[in-house]
């Protein structure tokens, strides 16, 4: 009937076996979508917030592509009436993900012209050929890196440079599963590890200062500095061990990568002015990034520099437009209109309000409740928004619970950092992400680990260590 045979229910059923979480999630939402619309919250807020549970269930789960996830992400935005077309395109597309897409393409033009093979070998003289060692010298270059230019700037930067060794590894990208998780993950940990250790780190460190501001507080680049530092230098060598137990590389040493890179710079041209002007170029793009980046963004910087690569002849728009990953774009894009929504309907203020409300009356009953709860809060609001909308929207809920504002706003432009629980959680991790060679499943793998880590951490830090600036 109607060209249907045993066959074809056969390939249904195949079909549902396949994507059961796909269609469990639609019975998710379409079970709270009935339900009544809760107090306070307004009906685009509640929907959006159905968006948010449905998307996370399948970034967790992966029944369907993640790019797909992200068209979901879109299309239910539209049809369930959280804007018109025009107003989610909108939402869709700014300068953040211009940075993605400008990040993306850099780090293919740089694979062109070879530099990435020289940095990795200028990391590697220092870190040595053991795995461990290798993965804790990208923790900490990380690290210390995005602290004073930002995460997204250094994932894109160390990005090729791990793929370099990875190749030089092997080539079978299933042999080398381990060592491929633990190099990229120490990369995107370590970058957002230390993005709090400066107030240039992140936009959440800078919004979070303009909240001080209001409350007549006052904090220095330094004092920041010697406030959070420590915290950064701590997590370091605990993320690398993290990292190391829940991904066990293939090779305790490099041996091989390394040889091959070695051979492969000395086999290199020298630098030839051409190699000199891609090198100028991206340095330009660098500096353009640390000093610029308030005036023009960090997106249109990236396209500039892509766009001078092209100019120069330094590489193909064939080549960049078949190596950069252009899902990843999609997810990142929809994630930034996802969090702008969520804000924008009064859903994020509902969500985080209540949660201080139910929390309230426990808050002076045990020792450090007040900073577990705003932890939490905001570590679970920092992997659904970005963190700085997380920040933007806690931060005057939070410094307002009564006690030290500045405790707790440290508190939270801190814990707004902890993004380490899905692919889509920060840029650092989509950056990673779009190299293809970790699945969805690997941030939750090792995420929950260092959270937890950072949380506890993070809480006895601030009430042990902050005492001295009493």
């Amino acid at each position: 009937m109607l060209g249907f045979s045993n066959k074809s229910l056969s390939n249904f059923l195949f079909w549902a076996t396949q994507k059961k979480w796909f269609l469990v999630t639609m019975a998710i939402g379409a079970i709270l979508l009935l339900l009544p619309t809760p107090a306070g919250l307004t009906l685009e807020g509640y929907r959006i917030i159905i968006i948010v549970i449905t998307a996370l269930i399948m970034i967790v789960t992966e029944p369907i592509p993640l790019p797909a996830i992200a068209l979901y992400i879109l299309v239910m935005e539209v049809v369930l009436g959280i804007g018109g077309p025009e107003e989610i395109s909108h939402s869709f597309m700014n300068d953040a993900v211009f940075f993605i897409m400008g990040s993306l393409m850099l780090a293919v033009a740089i694979i062109q012209q070879g530099w990435d093979k020289r940095i990795a070998l200028g990391i590697i003289r220092l870190t040595g050929n053991k795995t461990r060692n290798i993965v804790f010298g990208f923790t900490a270059i990380s690290a210390i890196l995005s602290s004073f230019i930002g995460e997204h700037t250094v994932v894109a930067l160390m990005l090729p440079i791990a793929m370099t060794l990875i190749k030089y590894t092997s080539d079978d990208k299933e042999k080398v599963c381990g060592l491929s998780a633990v190099l990229l993950f120490a990369i995107a940990y370590g970058a957002l590890i230390g993005s709090i250790g400066t107030p240039s780190g992140g936009g959440r460190n800078v919004i979070m200062i303009t909240y001080f501001r209001d409350y007549n507080i006052s904090i220095s680049y330094l004092d920041w500095m010697v406030r959070m530092y420590p915290l950064v230098l701590i997590q370091i060598p605990i993320v690398s061990w993290i990292l190391m137990k829940s991904f066990i590389p293939e090779y305790k040493q490099l041996d091989t990568g390394v040889r091959k890179l070695i051979v492969q710079v000395a086999n290199s041209p020298e630098l030839t002015g051409r190699s000199t002007v891609a090198g100028f170029i991206f340095l330009l793009v660098f500096l353009g990034w640390v000093f610029l980046s308030e005036t023009l963004g960090l997106g249109i910087i990236a396209l500039a520099g892509v766009l001078l690569y092209l100019i120069a002849g330094l590489v193909k728009w064939e080549d960049i437009s078949r190596n950069t990953h252009w899902g990843v774009i999609i997810l990142f894009g929809a994630t930034i209109s996802l969090g702008s929504n969520i804000k924008s309907t009064g859903a994020a203020l509902w969500l985080a309000d209540h949660m201080v409300n139910t929390f309230g009356s426990v808050m002076d009953v045990f020792p450090f409740m007040k900073d577990t709860i705003i932890v939490l809060i905001t570590t679970t609001l920092a992997n659904v928004l970005s963190s700085s909308a997380t920040v933007a929207v806690l931060g005057p809920i939070t410094m307002n619970m009564g006690g030290d504002a500045l405790h707790l706003g440290l508190v939270t432009a801190i814990a707004s950092s902890f993004g380490y629980f899905t692919a889509v959680a920060a840029p650092a991790c989509t950056i990673i992400y779009s190299s293809g060679l970790v699945r969805a499943k690997d941030f939750l793998k090792a995420g929950w680990k260092v959270g937890i880590m950072s949380i506890v951490l993070l809480i006895l830090y601030s009430n042990t260590y902050w005492l001295f600036f009493k």
